[in-house]
C-alpha cells in the first residue's frame, strides 16, 4: 500500500459499483468464498493477458451483503499496458464490462495523481442505510436493499439521537475491536429523512469507520425511532465506551457506500502521513 509506484508502472484509480447480496464483502477470503477484490482481480489479469493478478487497493473493505454506489480503488499497472488501453482508459473500462459479472461494474479508469492512495487519501466516506416501516413490508423491487423494521419508526427522534453523536469520539460502544486498531473516529453527517416513497434513510459521513459501525449506530437509532428508548440513551452508550447488548448490529443488504471523498492533489501526500498516524483523541 505505497504511496510511491514502482518505476515503470502508472497508478491507475477505478471508479465502481456493486451489489453486495452475491459476495462475501470486498476483500479476498482463503476460503474460496465470493468477493469483489477476486472478481475484479480476476478480471483484470484475463483482459490484460497477465500472468498473475494485480492486487487492488480499496477506500472501504464493504462487509458480506453490503452494496457499494461510489467505491474507489487503485491498481499499478505496467507503462506500456496502461497506454494500451486509450488516452482515458476507455479498451480497458470496455473490457471489464465485457468480462465482469453483472453485480460489478467499472464506470471509470484514470492515471491517479501522484501520491493517491484509494484507502489512505480518503478524507471522508458516506453511507447510506435504508429502512422501510410499513406495516406491509418492503416492496419487494427494494427488499435486497431496504431493512424492513416491524414498527413505525419517529423520525425526529431518530434525528434527535443522531446528534448527540456528531464530532470526535471513542466510538468503541459501537465498533466491534480489532486488536492495536483505534475506535476513535471523526463523525460528519448523521442524520435520517424520509423519502417520498415512505423509505427512511440515514447519511452517514465520516473521515474514516471501524467495523459494524455504521449497522450498529443505525440499529441504536432504529431502537430509538420505535420508542424502545429515549433519544439521550445513544448519548450515554457512546459516553460508556463498551458494547451496550441493547445496540443491534442490523443486517447488511440494507447499507450501501455511497461516495469516497479526497483532497486536491496537492495535498495527497500529507492526507496519507495524517491517516497512518494512531489517532488521539482531544479531550481539551
Amino acid at each position: 500500500m505505497s504511496d510511491e509506484v514502482a518505476a515503470g508502472f502508472v497508478r491507475v484509480r477505478l471508479d465502481l459499483s456493486y451489489d453486495g447480496s452475491g459476495f462475501s464483502g470486498w476483500a479476498r477470503q482463503r476460503e474460496g468464498r465470493r468477493t469483489v477484490q477476486e472478481e475484479l482481480e480476476t478480471a483484470l489479469r484475463v483482459v490484460l493477458r497477465a500472468s498473475a493478478p494485480y492486487e487492488l487497493t480499496v477506500a472501504g473493505r464493504t462487509d458480506a451483503g453490503v452494496h457499494a454506489r461510489g467505491q474507489v480503488a487503485h491498481v499499478d499497472l505496467p507503462a506500456p499496458v496502461w497506454a494500451g488501453q486509450g488516452e482515458r482508459g476507455e479498451l480497458l473500462l470496455r473490457r471489464l464490462a465485457g468480462r465482469l459479472p453483472h453485480d460489478v461494474r467499472v464506470w471509470r479508469v484514470t492515471a491517479a495523481p501522484p501520491h493517491f492512495n484509494a484507502r489512505f487519501s480518503a478524507i471522508w466516506r458516506r453511507y447510506a442505510y435504508r429502512v422501510g416501516d410499513d406495516p406491509g413490508g418492503v416492496d419487494p423491487l427494494l427488499r435486497g436493499h431496504v431493512l424492513w423494521h416491524n414498527r413505525p419508526l419517529d423520525a425526529a427522534a431518530m434525528n434527535a439521537a443522531a446528534a448527540r453523536l456528531l464530532g470526535e469520539h471513542d466510538f468503541a460502544a459501537f465498533c466491534k475491536r480489532r486488536e492495536g486498531a483505534t475506535t476513535i473516529r471523526r463523525l460528519l453527517d448523521l442524520r435520517w429523512e424520509r423519502r417520498a416513497d415512505g423509505v427512511l434513510e440515514a447519511t452517514v459521513k465520516a473521515d474514516a469507520f471501524c467495523h459494524n459501525m455504521v449497522r450498529a449506530l443505525v440499529g441504536a437509532m432504529l431502537f430509538v425511532g420505535d420508542g424502545h428508548r429515549e433519544p439521550e440513551w445513544v448519548g450515554r452508550v457512546l459516553g460508556a465506551a463498551v458494547r451496550d447488548s441493547a445496540v443491534q448490529v442490523v443486517r447488511p443488504h440494507g447499507l450501501t457506500l455511497e461516495e469516497v471523498g479526497y483532497p486536491a492533489a496537492e495535498e495527497l501526500a500529507a492526507r496519507n502521513r495524517a491517516s497512518r498516524r494512531l489517532r488521539v483523541l482531544n479531550t481539551d
